[in-house]
């Protein structure tokens, strides 16, 4: 029942139990029942039905107000969390994005002069705070307590519109739902993802990229997998790969595993949890 519906019918119900009650008497109880005996009754009745009817209404009434408060609550929170998120997108993110621009220029103009390594720790820096501030603008998007897909969309329609704005020709096979993932976890979960993507855009010349996970609430593996390059050596202890030992901390910190496996034509990064 509406808020409007519960109204009406307070203002309603005492209105025709009088009428009601004033109808039958005049037209069945006068040889009955007295004036004074009628009259005496029909406040008894309006309070009867007050007691009984008007007050369960006035509860409902009290809890169709309170849940449209919380409604307007939350739509006030979710607003400001979003602009939030457009205030950090638009000013801090494409910032650091310009200032990661002029680090790159400034170490191509700065070459053989001896400070490579300060320009890579003030990239490394750059690239870490970058990180952080579009985990900050993914959370502020999200409500917590709620699904962390917003108007609906799933976490794999999620995976699948990221790997397109990073990769159009990479392929998705996804196995995992949603609800096995908290918002926190989907959220750090979407960042790995974006960042092996972005990392094998950026690296790996590769010509067939495939995003595959499968599992349940309890074990679960997510690959991401290319026919590139390749990397020799250790690729988390590479100058240049800030973004995959973020990933991996990333990984760590949320009580996942992760692996990465790199070989001319064949690179897999693989974030798990249990013995998928």
């Amino acid at each position: 029942m509406s808020y409007k519906q519960i109204k009406w019918m307070i203002l309603l119900i005492p209105t025709i139990t009088v009428g009601l009650w004033e109808y039958i008497r005049h037209q069945f109880l006068m040889p009955y029942l007295s004036m004074d005996a009628g009259n005496w009754l029909t406040p008894v009745i309006v309070y009867l039905v007050s007691v009984t009817l008007l007050s369960r209404l006035f509860k409902m009434l009290e809890g169709a107000r309170a849940a449209l408060e919380q409604e307007r609550a939350s739509k006030a929170a979710l607003e400001a969390r979003d602009q939030l998120a457009r205030e950090l997108h638009d000013g801090i993110a494409q910032s650091l994005f310009l200032l990661s621009v002029k680090t790159d220029k400034a170490e191509r103009g700065m070459a053989g002069t001896g400070h490579e390594h300060e320009i890579q720790e003030i990239r490394k820096t750059v690239h870490e705070v970058n990180a952080y501030v579009r985990q900050a603008i993914a959370q502020l998007r999200y409500v917590p307590g709620h699904t962390a897909m917003p108007t609906g969309v799933s976490l794999q329609g999620q995976v699948e519109s990221l790997t397109q704005e990073t990769i159009p020709g990479a392929q998705v096979h996804w196995e995992l739902d949603s609800h096995f993932f908290t918002p926190k976890e989907q959220v750090e979960l979407l960042a790995c993802i974006r960042e092996a993507l972005i990392n094998v855009r950026k690296h790996a010349q590769a010509s067939h990229v495939q995003v595959e996970a499968e599992g349940n609430s309890l074990s679960w593996s997510v690959r991401i997998q290319d026919n590139g390059i390749g990397v020799s050596g250790d690729p988390l202890h590479l100058k240049d790969r800030y973004g995959l030992r973020i990933t991996k901390e990333r990984a760590i910190q949320m009580g996942w595993s992760f692996s990465l496996d790199s070989k001319p034509g064949l690179t897999r990064m693989t974030i798990g949890k249990g013995d998928t």
